[in-house]
């Protein structure tokens, strides 16, 4: 399981508040990771019309992280992948935020990488 029930309710409510407030400026709620490689996702909302879609930032490993959505089926679907070994994507489940997604997304532009201090 990618999120929790928890995580998933506040990431409903965050993308509720985003529909009305463009301004909103969440912390993140979940760190995914890939084991294998070089991923790593800060998801901070659900989009409450399709709850398959998560907001946040992505880094993929190759020093261009960027703010913007995907699905988690996609995430989930990654241990299919051939010469994966049966390993998908993790969470992480000791991250806790200390800022909010643009601080986040600031540090990332600067090292050009996902940044958690």
């Amino acid at each position: 399981m990618l999120i929790t029930d928890e995580q998933r309710a506040t990431m409903l409510a965050n993308g509720h508040s985003y529909a009305t407030n463009l301004a909103f400026d969440p912390h993140p709620v979940v760190k995914l990771f890939d084991p294998l490689g070089g991923g790593t996702w800060l998801l901070t909302d659900l989009d409450p019309a399709d709850e398959d879609i998560a907001g946040g930032i992505c880094d993929l490993g190759m020093g261009f992280p960027e703010i913007g959505t995907g699905r988690l089926s996609e995430l989930q679907d990654v241990v299919k992948i051939a010469g994966r070994w049966g390993v998908g994507i993790e969470r992480d489940k000791f991250f806790v935020a200390t800022k909010p997604l643009s601080e986040y997304a600031e540090l990332a532009r600067t090292h050009r990488r996902i940044v958690l201090k």
